[in-house]
């Protein structure tokens, strides 16, 4: 039982930091922020931290309610998170990173406020549609392999380990971006981008299985 949950922990934990993506949501901060001061960096690291900490728990324990509401089963949002993860896979496989979680508008609206923690930096950089949906669909698939209570605890452990290394890596980014250098960042985004079309994959086949023999 206890390797079941450390394997489970593990893959969430690598799951949501994948697709969270703070590294390459870090350098994007850093050229948001004018100027990049020490204080600036640690209170805008803090907020947005809070933001995908504060919608991650909102989406688990509410997520799937939603869903349900309208009529959405599991398998189908698989298949859609399946679609949303694999698009972000293939910017991210390109180098891309997390630019293209927001709009032009967001971001023209970024460089007119003071405060670009929560949006869009918190989200839709660091938390969207893909997170919401890789939340819902970990959290089906731990409760099919655990006791539902044990399940959301195990998630809960895996969002709050993802948001302090999400934390870490925006506290010091400017650290993390001298010391990978543009080539490093592209480069890690890219492996990133591998691990997450492989879990796009999975719950693509998932759901399609799922639909296919409901």
């Amino acid at each position: 039982m206890n390797s079941i949950f450390i394997s489970i922990l593990l893959h969430d934990i690598i799951a949501l930091i994948t697709i969270i993506n703070p590294i390459a949501a870090a350098s994007i901060m850093i050229s948001m922020i004018s100027p990049p001061t020490a204080s600036a960096i640690a209170d805008v690291a803090r907020k947005a931290t809070l933001t995908v900490f504060a919608a991650s728990f909102v989406t688990l324990f509410g997520g799937e309610v939603v869903f349900q509401f309208f009529g959405i089963n599991i398998y189908s949002i698989k298949i859609i998170g399946g679609i949303i993860l694999m698009l972000i896979a293939i910017n991210m496989a390109y180098g891309h990173g997390a630019k293209n979680r927001h709009s032009p508008e967001e971001a023209q609206e970024a460089q007119e406020k003071e405060d670009i923690a929560i949006v869009p930096l918190g989200i839709p950089i660091l938390f969207g549609p893909g997170v919401i949906a890789t939340i819902v669909v970990l959290s089906h698939n731990n409760s099919s392999q655990l006791h539902p209570a044990l399940s959301y605890i195990l998630l809960s452990i895996a969002i709050l380990i993802a948001s302090l290394a999400t934390y870490l890596t925006l506290r010091y980014a400017s650290i993390i971006n001298k010391a990978l250098g543009v080539t490093g960042i592209k480069i890690l985004t890219r492996i990133m981008g591998l691990i997450v079309g492989a879990i796009a994959a999975q719950f693509l086949i998932s759901g399609i299985k799922g639909l296919w023999e409901a």
